[in-house]
């Protein structure tokens, strides 16, 4: 019955990980600079690895990291572009948690604004 109860126990525990493994979300985001620039790309958000983005017009590259489990509808967090520039990103969720939009300041004063989840993949 010891033996058993280890092997239910074993179970549970690799069960859990491969749950948790496959718990992530991915959705399309589209960036839309002050002067028209487009950057599309994607945000991930993982119960194992935290939340990232990262967006592209196929010359520049811009990406961060965030706090999966922040729950908060506004969310703050640091962007840096492969051209140097860093900046803010305030995202705002919808009721769903895996849409919403937001606003993007760059260090060089460049600002842009943002929608993530279904609807960005119409653009």
């Amino acid at each position: 019955m010891e033996v058993t109860l280890v092997m239910i126990k074993i179970l549970a525990v690799v069960v859990f990980g491969l749950f948790l493994s496959g718990c992530a979300i991915t959705e399309p985001v589209v960036v839309i600079a002050q002067h028209g620039q487009v950057l599309r790309g994607t945000t991930t958000a993982s119960m194992v690895t935290g939340g990232s983005f990262s967006v592209t017009d196929g010359n520049l590259m811009c990406s961060g990291d965030y706090n999966a489990w922040n729950t908060s509808r506004t969310i703050t967090m640091q962007v840096l572009c492969s051209d140097g520039r860093k900046g803010i990103i305030i995202a705002t969720r919808e009721k769903s948690g895996i849409a919403g939009s937001g606003t993007v300041h760059l260090n060089d004063g460049t600002e842009g604004t943002f929608i993530f989840g279904p609807a960005a993949a119409n653009f």
